[in-house]
């Protein structure tokens, strides 16, 4: 019975998921379960020999992050998807996650298959080519972590701050499995060019109410490097934005100031961005909601204890005085018969 309660919750928060959430893993458990009749490892995931000239297998860019082939990786899938749905899409709605699910997609298949077509001319090993395949939820896993780190903003508590560095701790994590053996290559490609891909997105592409991108301190690509380290990683990040604008891949960062009335003034303080402030707001305001909504529910049952220590106190009141309770007959002949 106490293993039936993770998956009972498990199933509730699935059943009050979004839509969108649904339909995603909907898609991997069904997939998942055609893998055991069908390779759908060769037919749905990246493999830079089909994806690249003269094969060209394009469709494999969208759907290799739903292609699972263990169960463990089903679940991880759900948890994942679950978690974006739950922290991202109230901020960002569906259609800017599904967005930023296929920009992850899309980017993560080219670039991978680049990385290993350069391991190919490196080594002149054909398994760089047509044997590794990239496929599931790492890519996503990465992208998600570097957005869970961007809607946490600069925060000063001590949670957010082992929060934020979940990311980093995930790539060493990774990192190691992979060096020992555990787990192969593929999945610390995947991870390592999600979390690339969705830094880029996020910090030079993605659209608000403010203009496009977040070039906020806090989510700087140094950011996600240790002090010694943040010097070569500035530098890194500064070069890839500049490779972007040379290619028209990307536009200028502009700063933006907003003008009020005279009357008004408005102060910023260093290293604070407006955008971190709203992120922030809207997730107190939902905190609170659903704070709220737990204090209705317990208000919403009555109080039992209470209900019967008022009728107790009912009955010692009746009883108080001799313990007999005159009968409205009683009252009315004593009231009609005079007094000598």
């Amino acid at each position: 019975m106490l293993r039936s309660i993770p998956a009972n919750r498990l199933v509730l928060a699935l059943s009050g998921s979004s839509v969108l959430v649904k339909c995603l893993w909907g898609v991997v458990a069904l997939l998942y379960l055609l893998s055991f009749w069908v390779d759908t490892a060769h037919v749905l995931a990246v493999t830079p020999g089909l994806l690249l000239p003269p094969n060209l297998w394009l469709w494999t860019l969208v759907t290799h992050g739903l292609v699972e082939l263990h169960l463990w990786d089903v679940l991880a899938n759900l948890l994942l998807t679950l978690g974006a749905g739950r922290r991202l899409e109230p901020l960002w709605g569906a259609p800017e996650l599904l967005l930023f699910y296929g920009v992850v997609s899309l980017s993560v298949g080219i670039l991978s298959s680049l990385f290993f077509l350069v391991a190919y001319a490196a080594t002149s090993d054909l398994h760089f080519l047509f044997s590794a395949r990239v496929h599931g939820f790492p890519a996503f896993a990465g992208a998600v972590l570097v957005a869970h780190k961007q809607t946490i903003g600069d925060g000063l508590v001590e949670p957010q701050r082992w929060v934020r560095l979940l990311p980093q701790l995930a790539l060493l994590g990774v990192t190691a499995l992979t060096v020992g053996g555990l787990i192969p290559g593929q999945v610390l490609v995947g991870y390592s060019l999600g979390l690339l891909s969705g830094w880029v997105y996020l910090r030079f592409y993605q659209r608000h109410s403010r203009g496009r991108g977040d070039m906020s301190d806090h989510f700087s690509f140094a950011s996600f490097f240790p002090a010694p380290l943040q010097p070569a990683a500035a530098l890194l990040g500064t070069l890839t934005h500049a490779s972007l604008v040379k290619l028209r891949l990307c536009p200028r960062a502009v700063k933006r100031y907003d003008v009020g009335a005279p009357s008004s003034i408005t102060i910023s303080l260093p290293g604070t961005d407006p955008q971190d402030a709203e992120r922030r707001r809207q997730l107190a305001l939902k905190a609170l909601n659903e704070r709220l909504k737990r204090v209705e529910d317990q208000t919403s049952w009555p109080n039992m204890e209470e209900e019967e220590d008022d009728d107790d106190a009912s009955h010692e009141t009746s009883f108080s005085s001799g313990g007999k309770v005159d009968s409205p007959a009683a009252q009315e002949t004593s009231a009609a018969t005079p007094i000598v």
